[in-house]
Order: C-alpha cells, then sequence, then structure tokens
C-alpha cells in the first residue's frame, strides 16, 4: 500500500530535494507539493495524505499554522516540522500536533529514519 506525502516548503530546491529522496521508495507517493501555508491547507484537506512533510517558515501562513489546522481536520495525519528552527519552536510545534521535529541542518539521511518512524514502518525500495 502506497504512503502518500505531502511536502511543504517555500523552496522549490528543498520540495525538489525531498521529492527526488522520497520517489526512491516504491511504497511512496507524493501526492502534493506546497510553497505556502494556504496551499499545504488546501492539498492536505483535499488530498489527505498520511504525512505532511512542512517547514515553519513559509508565506501566508507559516508551518506552525498550517498544521494546526490540518490537524483540527486530519487528527491521524502524521506531520514532520523539517526546519532550520529546531528547538526554538519545539513547544509551539508540538501544540499544534507535530509528530517529530527535525532540523534541516541534520541532512535528509535522518529525514528517511523520521519518515519510517512515524508511519511506523520501514519504506522500501
Amino acid at each position: 500500500m502506497s504512503r502518500r506525502i505531502l511536502i511543504a516548503d517555500d523552496s522549490d530546491i528543498v520540495r525538489g530535494l525531498i521529492r527526488s529522496l522520497l520517489e526512491r521508495f516504491a511504497d511512496v507517493e507524493v501526492c502534493a507539493e506546497a510553497a505556502n501555508g494556504r496551499d499545504t491547507i488546501d492539498s492536505a484537506l483535499r488530498l489527505k495524505p498520511d504525512l505532511v512533510i512542512v517547514d515553519v517558515i513559509m508565506p501566508e501562513l507559516n508551518g506552525i499554522e498550517a498544521v494546526s489546522v490540518v490537524k483540527q481536520s486530519l487528527p491521524d495525519t502524521k506531520v514532520i516540522l523539517f526546519t532550520m528552527y529546531g528547538e526554538s519552536v519545539r513547544t509551539l510545534a508540538q501544540a499544534a500536533g507535530v509528530d517529530i521535529i527535525l532540523p534541516k541542518p541534520d541532512g535528509l539521511s535522518p529525514l528517511i529514519e523520521a519518515v519510517n518512524s512515524v508511519l511506523g514502518e520501514a519504506l522500501h525500495s
């Protein structure tokens, strides 16, 4: 069964890197990308992904505000906050319903571990 993932980051480059990393796995479908908070909410509510990978700093609504709205309607959707602002936003992120906070400086390899953790299973190539 394919796991549906929404990638939300204002950087085209970051979204592209995450997408290409995730698309290596046969059991993952990147169902959408969003460059701002409003598009993140709209895409999530329309597509109901299993996981949202989101940054904090985005136009229109920040990632934490977007996650808060998404989790109200889709409480089972998992969220990884992939950001430069790890510990400094922990309290707000947890209150919004973020499952894992992952610092961008840690790189993309820990992102796969985080995806496996929140989805409860290992991704398969």
